[in-house]
């Protein structure tokens, strides 16, 4: 548990939350708590919802995410973001910061990235508090976590887990994730901004950086990933039930 806290600590909460009792409650499954990402007017992180919508199903939200996630890095030069189900209706992209970033540019980010990929998705705070996986979603009585970008199709129909994912497996997801400089966020801004005039390039598949999202991961693909890190897998918790 201490390593998960560690990287969530690393890339989401704000100092006033480090070592708060709440969080340990949560990853024990027996509470459920809203965190800040920011604190004095700057936040850690942003996160983008890709809900299913009425005219959409699971997978055109997971289609659009994973649309998102490969423009940031490809198109905007950010890191790769960290991936999450939320347990009741969809995915969660989360693009965390080197250092606090105001909130005022960080909203202009996040209303950017949601006009551009999940327009239907309302319009979020981001100093506003936040379900920070892993957690027990209350209402559906499944569990939100992180997941490894590969398995995403998966959960299209089922985005929650029925059991508490291990947590060794989810530290293990957050450790290869790195965060976005304050120059690169500007930069970010900048070219978002010129966008209807000046389209960002379509990123060329020959020279497609490392850690894109990997739609096509086989099951093996994950194994092997894991087992690089020495977890062991336990899918049986992790991949949705799926009725005959």
């Amino acid at each position: 548990m201490q390593e998960l806290i560690a990287q969530l600590t690393r890339l989401y909460l704000p100092s006033s939350q480090v070592g708060a009792p709440e969080l340990s409650a949560q990853l024990e499954g027996q509470a459920t708590h809203a965190f800040a990402l920011g604190q004095d007017g700057a936040v850690r992180a942003i996160v983008l919802g890709f809900d299913a919508q009425p005219d959409a199903d699971g997978a055109a939200q997971w289609e659009r995410l994973c649309e998102a996630a490969n423009q940031l890095q490809a198109g905007l030069g950010l890191p790769a973001p960290a991936v999450s189900i939320d347990g009741a209706t969809g995915y969660r992209l989360w693009l965390s910061f080197a250092e606090p970033v105001p909130a005022a540019l960080a909203q202009q980010l996040h209303d950017l990235l949601r006009a551009a990929y999940c327009p239907a998705m309302p319009r979020a705070d981001v100093l506003a508090p936040v379900a920070l996986p892993p957690c027990l979603n209350r209402a559906s009585g499944r569990w939100a976590a992180f997941i490894h970008p590969g398995m995403g199709a998966s959960f299209a129909d089922e985005p929650g887990l029925e059991m508490r994912p291990p947590l060794a497996a989810q530290a293990a997801f957050l450790q290869g994730v790195e965060r976005a400089s304050m120059a690169q966020v500007r930069q970010a801004v900048d070219s978002l901004r010129r966008a209807p005039e000046e389209p960002i390039a379509a990123p060329d598949a020959a020279a497609t950086p490392e850690g894109l999202l990997l739609k096509d991961a086989t099951l093996e693909d994950i194994v092997r990933h894991l087992h690089a890190m020495n977890i062991e897998p336990t899918f049986r918790h992790v991949l949705p039930v799926r009725n005959a």
